[in-house]
């Protein structure tokens, strides 16, 4: 049998690494008031990180435009930044704006308050640290586009070097960027790192939030037997002191696409980062990773710190995530390697990925570690929508001996559904090397014509509990699962010869319009109100948005929906 695990990478390696005056006017009268950003409270516990935000809403709905609404919270005092502007003659108010976001973000930066930048498109880049306000003072600042208006940074024809981004936040602390388009910052130069937002060093409170980020580009020839120097990120956190970590921070609602990634992500969180909401983004079409929290790179000065935990992936809708037509994957173009995952967990720690819908990438979700002697631990991912994905929907574990371990972790109450669309037999849950005290239950299990639902090559598996599952493939006498490197054929096989899934079905979950990606219950499903209850699961909303386990016996519907 073709050996995907030591063929197929199943991660992508990361490379990486004024005046104070001030306007009188007042922003625009708003609708009602902004709306609050989702509070995260750290815990070692699944169950503690969970409640918020209902996925149900559109993803990124309102990227790269404020509406009056958002505009009503805005702290004064208040400056204006517009293309016709002037740094010479200007005073920052609305009659006689600033040229430039840093000169108006620099002053801001001085009394907390909002910088809004009006209509057009401003080819330059803002860099700023620290907190706004007097030291010990609470101020915030918001830098945005002004109300129903559209304000761009365009780094077309700007020279780069080394990691640059179009806005830098250097150890900022309460900071929010919102509903600006950032696009277009591109080099062909090996080695450097352009990002679209760059958050590092240490702070809280930071924000990004409704941006539209696309364009940026690193079109370098990959370089040596490993393929580097060609790298770029879309949004990137980066965690790079220690013990003062990045915390309270929030992004959402931002439209993430269109990226020329190489080895590096489009939505990424590293190193000393903790107590975090990634949420209702919509991350698509880039040709590697979307969403990334990673561990063990290095990037925290001090190991114990360097992880990436305690935060809440949600509500985000990933698609075309793929590393076919990457070099850094291959030169050879389609290189045939399938390595991008839509939502992926590398080194990361007591977190929750939860009504997500990932769908069309190479991978769909992947909790892993691709560090030897390291695992990512304590992970849940439950409620959410995986599905036709090419390489596989769930993976889980080293991709191969050398690599980490995944422990401790639940996967219930997702929709995992005709993935392996490339029918190379990995499945809808891949599990890899080195998983250990790992749950499976509560999930919908659809195979795709190759007939294959659950693919583990390795003997490293310890303790794993898979069970009260739903399982359904084309063929029934043709369905597969590999365990422990053991291929069976036939439900009643599989269950007999593992001891898994004793009280699990095999039936025809009844979707609503799978064809077209409604994978709903019909009220005919096998799947309503038979899971087994599920603390875990039940303390926050299906991917709809209902409550879960209200049936009449307590027990929760199978898969991502009630």
């Amino acid at each position: 049998m073709f050996e995907i695990g030591k063929t197929i990478l199943l991660t992508a390696c990361l490379s990486l690494l004024g005046n104070a005056a001030s306007s009188c006017a007042a922003p625009p009268a708003a609708d009602s008031a902004a709306k609050p950003v989702a509070a995260v409270q750290s815990a070692a516990k699944f169950a503690a990180l969970s409640a918020g935000t209902s996925a149900a809403a559109n993803p990124a709905a309102s990227a790269g435009i404020v509406s009056p609404a958002e505009a009503r919270a805005d702290a004064a005092p208040y400056y204006y930044v517009a293309p016709s502007g002037s740094d010479v003659s200007g005073t920052g108010t609305q009659t006689r704006p600033w040229k430039t976001v840093q000169r108006a973000a620099d002053a801001a930066m001085k009394t907390g308050g909002t910088v809004y930048l009006r209509s057009g498109v401003y080819r330059q880049q803002l860099r700023l640290s620290g907190s706004p306000g007097a030291a010990g003072g609470a101020a915030r600042l918001t830098v945005t586009s002004y109300p129903s208006e559209a304000a761009v940074l365009d780094g077309t024809g700007l020279s780069i070097g080394g990691s640059a981004a179009l806005i830098d936040l250097s150890s900022a602390s309460r900071v929010t960027v919102r509903g600006l388009e950032l696009r277009n910052l591109k080099t062909s130069a090996s080695g450097v790192l352009p990002m679209g937002i760059y958050v590092h060093g240490a702070g809280q409170g930071v924000r990004l939030e409704n941006n539209k980020v696309h364009g940026i580009a690193n079109t370098a020839a990959p370089k040596g037997s490993d393929l580097l120097g060609r790298d770029a990120h879309g949004i990137a956190v980066y965690g790079t002191e220690a013990p003062a970590s990045i915390r309270d921070l929030t992004i959402s609602g931002n439209e993430v696409y269109g990226l020329t990634l190489g080895s590096s992500e489009a939505v990424v969180l590293n190193g000393n980062v903790e107590q975090f909401v990634v949420e209702n983004n919509r991350v698509h079409d880039n040709d590697n990773i979307g969403i990334d929290a990673i561990g063990f790179e290095g990037t925290s000065p001090n190991p114990k710190y360097d992880q990436v935990r305690s935060g809440v992936i949600r509500g985000n809708q990933v698609t075309g995530s793929t590393s076919s037509r990457n070099p850094s994957y291959g030169l050879k173009i389609p290189n045939g390697n399938y390595a991008a995952a839509g939502i992926y967990v590398d080194g990361g720690r007591d977190l929750v990925v939860e009504r997500n819908r990932v769908l069309r990438n190479d991978i769909g979700i992947e909790i892993s570690s691709e560090h030897g002697g390291r695992s990512t631990s304590n992970i849940t991912v439950r409620s959410n929508l995986v599905a036709r994905n090419a390489l596989t929907g769930i993976g889980m574990g080293g991709y191969d001996k050398q690599r980490g371990a995944t422990i401790g972790s639940v996967i219930t109450g997702n929709t995992v559904a005709y993935n392996d669309t490339l029918e190379w037999g990995t499945g809808q849950l891949y599990m890899q090397f080195d998983t250990r005290d790992n749950i499976i239950r509560n999930n919908i299990f659809v195979a795709s014509a190759s007939n294959a639902l659950i693919h583990n090559e390795y003997r490293e598996n310890r303790r794993n509990v898979v069970e009260n599952n739903l399982y359904y493939a084309p063929d029934a006498e043709e369905a597969t699962w590999m365990w422990k490197s053991k291929s069976y054929t036939g439900f009643a096989s599989y269950v007999k010869n593992t001891g898994n899934d004793k009280h699990s079905l095999f039936a025809d979950p009844g979707f609503a319009n799978a064809k077209a990606d409604d994978y709903r219950l019909k009220p005919s499903s096998p799947a309503i109100a038979a899971g087994v209850p599920d603390p875990i699961l039940n303390v926050s909303p299906d991917l709809a948005g209902k409550k879960r386990g209200e049936s009449a016996s307590g027990r929760p519907s199978l898969g991502a929906y009630e």
